[in-house]
């Protein structure tokens, strides 16, 4: 039996595993290549998705945009940065030749009861925030989180200070050595002030999630999401190991292998 820590944060109170659409749910036909489009999110809240992950830039005048990479080439009709832009270029920009590029706001507003893990990808991005956070109602309804720790935290305190975390990838090594070492402290330690550890299941040849990682995150009082399951036998095991949430680009494999487990919650 897995004994999981109480959540520190209202985003991560969930009665069961969480299931999170990673940039929305294009994996079907129709919408292959819209990661990251309303069209993936609302695809996503269709099936009964209540947390979606998405990336924050910005345009060069300072727009936030939910898009990954930091070129435009691989998924837009665009060529070049998309910080090297303005708004009024980028949101002509196609996806996959069919959707727009979508401001964060627009995303954030379409989606009210979504909650939403933020990837914060450039120092650039952090100043308007909590802006956009105000003008959709979004505090209380966000994990804002990024890989660099400097951002991260600038990140965190623009907005208040008071949304949900997870650590960056300093406090998730230091949380595995911790793990290794059987030093139960140092995991505390790599952990306080994050409501979760966002990991893969392994990272280059090295094994990240295991029994003993998630018990000694779950006993620093923090959770365990891991990126990015796609396969249902390998989701059935990471959640027989008690990780509390997978992020996925299947939500349509997530959500019957949770259903099938009666652990879905719509």
């Amino acid at each position: 039996m897995v004994t999981r820590p109480p959540a520190r944060h209202a985003f991560c109170a969930w009665d069961g595993p969480i299931a999170m659409a990673h940039r929305g749910f294009s994996a079907t036909d129709k919408l292959r290549g819209l990661e990251n489009t309303l069209p993936a999110f609302a695809a996503a809240t269709d099936l009964g998705y209540a947390y979606l992950e998405t990336d924050v830039r910005t345009t060069s005048d300072g727009h936030l945009v939910a898009f990954h990479d930091e070129h435009l080439d691989r998924v837009t009709d665009g060529r070049g940065a998309l910080s090297d832009l303005p708004w009024a270029r980028v949101r002509r920009l196609l996806v996959a030749g069919r959707e727009p590029v979508p401001a964060l706001e627009d995303v954030l507003g379409s989606f009210p009861r979504a909650r939403f893990n933020l990837d914060v990808k450039t120092a650039a991005a952090v100043a308007h925030l909590d802006g956009v956070l105000r003008r959709t109602n979004a505090h209380g309804r966000v994990l804002v989180t990024a890989f660099a720790q400097r951002r991260r935290r600038a990140a965190l305190s623009a907005v208040g200070g008071r949304e949900a975390t997870s650590a960056s990838s300093p406090g998730t090594a230091l949380a595995l050595a911790g793990t290794r070492l059987h030093a139960p402290l140092l995991v505390r330690a790599a952990l306080r002030g994050v409501d979760a550890v966002q990991v893969p299941v392994r990272h280059g040849g090295v094994e990240v999630v295991s029994a003993r990682f998630v018990d000694a995150v779950h006993r620093a009082g923090a959770q365990v999401h891991v990126w990015t399951v796609d396969d249902a036998a390998q989701i059935a095991a990471l959640l027989d190991l008690g990780v509390d949430g997978i992020i996925t680009d299947r939500a349509d494999v997530l959500k019957a292998v949770l259903t099938s487990r009666g652990e879905w919650i719509g």
